[in-house]
């Protein structure tokens, strides 16, 4: 009989998505995920079967997690994705940005899985989106300012790393204006 687990699976997942948001799928070795967590490598492999599933468990649990209520609030509208982009854009938690993402920039390297979780997680940012773009009955499809919008917000999670230019609320500012417009 093996030894009691001392930690969560919830606890490694929390302590593995930074050093894997910062350094990437590639550059994030076991020796790093050991440190960052606390948990020995066969703690690791007892839980996860290889980096791979650890990664991909991280990620999944990076989109369960992110906060769409905003999206999903009735009424819906441009309140809504006005307050969804800010709070994005005002977030502390972890690196800046987006991890699913970021993410995307190994898109090479990472398994086929990965996209596939990304993809799905993208679909169903985009279905709130539209939900909110069409109660506004807009003069230019509701599809074609959905797509603006998710790509304004890969964009910008892009951006609030490197510190560009104008800030990320004065983009939205910008952005909101425009499709209040439209």
């Amino acid at each position: 009989m093996g030894r009691p687990r001392n930690f969560s699976r919830e606890e490694v997942l929390e302590k593995a998505l930074p050093l894997f948001w910062k350094r990437g799928y590639a550059d994030t070795g076991l020796k790093d995920i050991e440190a960052a967590t606390g948990v020995n490598k066969s703690g690791l492999y007892s839980e996860f079967k290889d980096k791979e599933d650890l990664f991909l468990s991280a990620l999944r649990h990076y989109v369960s997690t992110r906060r769409r209520d905003l999206l999903a609030q009735d009424p819906p509208g441009w309140g809504n994705v006005e307050a969804y982009l800010k709070l994005r854009a005002a977030s502390k938690e972890g690196p800046k940005g987006c991890f699913a993402v970021n993410s995307m920039r190994e898109v090479d390297l990472l398994p086929a899985e990965a996209q596939a979780i990304v993809n799905e997680n993208r679909n169903e940012l985009k279905r709130l989106l539209r939900r909110n773009i069409e109660a506004e009955h807009t003069r230019l499809p509701a599809e074609t300012l959905t797509e603006i919008v998710s790509t304004f917000l890969s964009g910008l999670s892009i951006e609030m790393n490197i510190k560009a230019g104008k800030s990320a609320t004065q983009k939205i500012d910008d952005l909101m204006r425009m499709l209040r417009a439209s």
